[in-house]
C-alpha cells in the first residue's frame, strides 16, 4: 500500500501532476527522513528509469527506481498525469523528493545516466467514434426501435477525446437519448460502466444521422497499371451526400480491373479509376479464328483497337486489307463469329 506522510505533506505543499509544463512538478507526498524504515535494502547502485508507464494516478518511488523492495517502493512521490496523458518529471525533482523520503542521503547516490526528466505515461483505453456510433445506433434500436444500420453519426464539432481506466473493457452505454425521427437529429449522455473519470466527467454529444452507402475503398496506394485482386479491396459505408454517380459499389466490379491511374488508400474507387486488363493492345499482330463445326480457318491480322477480354474489336488483314469485326477470346487472339464466314474466306 502507498504510505503516506503528513509530515511531507506539509513541508512539499500543494501536489502538482507530471505534466509536460515549464513549472517543475512538486512531490505530491513523500516520506520523511525520520520515517524511512532504515531495514529496508536498498540496491547497492540507485538508477532511474528514463520512461515508466503506469495505470495509477501515483507515481512511487519504485515506479522510479528498478529494485526497490517494501515500503520504500511502495512511498508516493508524485501524482501521475490524466488518463491517456504522458508527462515529465524533472530528476532535479526526483532526487529532492528522493532526499526527502530518506531514500537517498546525497544527490549523488541517485543516477540518472544522463537524462534530465523521466517521461510517465498514463495507461488509458481510448474511446473512439465506432465505439460511440455503436452505443447511438444500439441506443436507437432499443429505445426507438430505429434500425440504423444504413446511417453514420455525425456528431457535432467531430469525436471528443475521451480516456477511461484501462481495465473497463465493457461496451460504452447509453444513459440518456433523445431523437428527432423527422431531422434524424439527436443528443446523448454515454458512459462507460464502472468508470470514475466518466462518471465525474459525463459525456454528453449532439448530432444526426446521415444516409450512407457501400463503397469499394483501395487498402493500400495502387500503383498504375496495377491489377487490383481481392485483398487489394474493402467495402466500406461511406455518407452518401457528395459520393457522385460513379462510386463503385460491388467489390466484383473493382477486382481484375487495372488501374488507370494512382490510386490511394481509403479513397472510394469511381468507375473511370479502373478498367478492364487490356489483352489485345493497338496495332498487335492477333491470331483470328472462326471456328465452326469440321470447321477451323485461322489467319494472321492487326487489332486496329486494343481490348479486354470479351471486347469487340476491329482486325485487318494485312495483305488484302480487309477489316473483320470479333470478339477477344484470349490473349493475341480475336474469335469471328460463323455468320462472318463469307468475310472471313474473302479476308484471306
Amino acid at each position: 500500500m502507498i504510505r503516506l506522510s503528513l509530515i511531507a505533506l506539509l513541508l512539499s505543499g500543494t501536489a502538482t501532476l507530471a505534466a509536460p509544463q515549464p513549472a517543475q512538478p512538486a512531490p505530491v507526498a513523500v516520506a520523511s527522513a525520520a520515517a524511512a524504515p532504515a531495514a529496508t535494502a536498498l540496491p547497492a547502485k540507485l538508477q532511474l528509469r528514463p520512461e515508466i508507464s503506469l495505470a495509477r494516478d501515483l507515481v512511487t518511488f519504485g515506479d522510479l527506481i528498478p529494485g526497490l523492495a517494501g515500503e520504500a517502493a511502495a512511498t508516493a512521490a508524485f501524482r501521475a498525469p490524466a488518463l491517456g496523458e504522458t508527462g515529465t518529471i524533472q530528476v532535479a525533482r526526483i532526487v529532492e523528493a528522493a532526499r526527502a523520503a530518506g531514500i537517498v542521503r546525497e544527490a549523488s547516490e541517485l543516477h540518472s545516466q544522463g537524462f534530465a526528466q523521466v517521461v510517465v505515461t498514463r495507461a488509458a483505453r481510448r474511446i473512439t467514434a465506432s465505439d460511440l456510433e455503436a452505443a447511438v445506433k444500439t441506443g436507437l434500436q432499443e429505445r426507438f426501435g430505429v434500425d440504423a444500420r444504413i446511417f453514420a453519426l455525425a456528431i457535432d464539432g467531430g469525436a471528443p477525446g475521451i480516456a477511461v481506466e484501462p481495465e473497463l473493457t465493457g461496451d460504452v452505454a447509453v444513459i440518456d437519448l433523445s431523437f428527432d425521427a423527422r431531422s434524424r437529429r439527436l443528443q446523448a449522455r454515454l458512459a462507460v460502466p464502472g468508470s470514475t473519470a466518466m462518471r465525474l466527467k459525463p459525456l454528453r454529444i449532439s448530432g444526426q444521422l446521415v444516409e450512407t452507402m457501400e463503397v469499394v475503398v483501395p487498402k493500400r496506394l495502387i500503383a498504375r497499371g496495377e491489377t487490383l485482386s481481392k485483398d487489394d479491396v474493402t467495402v466500406e459505408r461511406r455518407p452518401r451526400d457528395g459520393q457522385g454517380g460513379e462510386i463503385i459499389g460491388d467489390v466484383r466490379a473493382a477486382i481484375d480491373k487495372v488501374a488507370r491511374r494512382a490510386l490511394l488508400a481509403g479513397v472510394a474507387l469511381r468507375g473511370s479509376d479502373v478498367q478492364r486488363e487490356e489483352i489485345v493492345g493497338k496495332g498487335d499482330l492477333v491470331t483470328i479464328v472462326y471456328e465452326a463445326p469440321g470447321l477451323l480457318i485461322t489467319l494472321r491480322g492487326r487489332a486496329s483497337e486494343a481490348g479486354a477480354m470479351g471486347d469487340v474489336v476491329s482486325v485487318t488483314n494485312p495483305q488484302s486489307k480487309r477489316v473483320l469485326q470479333g470478339r477477344v477470346s484470349g490473349p493475341g487472339r480475336v474469335s469471328v463469329q460463323p455468320s462472318a464466314a463469307g468475310r472471313v474466306a474473302s479476308a484471306q
